[in-house]
């Protein structure tokens, strides 16, 4: 039996549809995204917003910083020969170089299975 894989990825949510995409186009058409919140040891910037924030919000955050800042959570489970593609087509399309790109975690999974129909292991991942 081959391994199973689950990668995690908390990403900017203004990468979302880019990373869809490109997971999509290099073989991987599911996943699940949620939304999430959290910030990293920096404390979480205002700059990392994917919205407009005022020059004023700006100045008072600098002194404060946000407590948490919007992310994404992307989950997925593929067969371990797909890791590193996975890992990379992430990384290439949220890496900026900036505070908050992101994080990528890979775990081991012991089993899967399709509810529908009781598949198991890599038949139920595709």
């Amino acid at each position: 039996m081959s391994k199973i894989c689950e990668i995690i990825a908390i990403i900017r949510p203004t990468k979302m549809l880019a990373t869809k995409k490109a997971l999509a186009e290099m073989g991987l058409p599911s996943f699940t995204a949620v939304k999430a919140f959290g910030r990293g040891k920096q404390g979480g910037y205002v700059d990392e917003l994917g919205y407009r924030v005022s020059p004023e919000i700006i100045e008072k955050a600098k002194e404060m910083k946000a407590r948490f800042i919007p992310k994404r959570l992307l989950m997925a489970v593929v067969p371990e020969a797909m890791v590193e593609k996975v890992v990379k087509t992430i990384i290439s399309v949220n890496q900026t170089g900036k505070h908050g790109d992101g994080k990528i975690f890979v775990l081991p999974v012991d089993e899967s299975y399709r509810v529908r129909t009781g598949e198991k292991d890599l038949e139920a991942l595709f």
